[in-house]
């Protein structure tokens, strides 16, 4: 396992990223939107972005004053490839 995959994991593993992560599905969020939908510190969003940025599950844009992030599937696409791998799938459709 690669490094980057390492980080990915560890990213993946906190429920607040993913929840952040399941927001990002619907759409480009801005931190303070995003920071709406918890009850924890905006520092605390912040580092979970960072977490998120760092494995490069997320992209973020900076328009104005504000940095909108958006979801970077293409790690998990490859998360999703060795996953079947090791299932013994390997001729995985990636157009499913």
């Amino acid at each position: 396992m690669t490094l980057g995959m390492q980080d990915t994991l560890h990213a993946l593993a906190d429920p607040t990223r993913r929840e952040i992560l399941n927001l990002l599905k619907q759409s480009r969020l801005s931190a303070g939107e995003i920071s709406n939908h918890f009850s924890i510190s905006g520092a605390a969003i912040s580092r979970h972005l960072s977490v998120l940025k760092e494995a490069d599950l997320i992209r973020n844009e900076r328009e104005g004053k504000f940095i909108y992030y958006e979801l970077n599937a293409t790690v998990l696409e490859e998360i999703l490839l060795w996953i079947n791998e090791l299932k013994g799938e390997k001729n995985y459709d990636q157009t499913k």
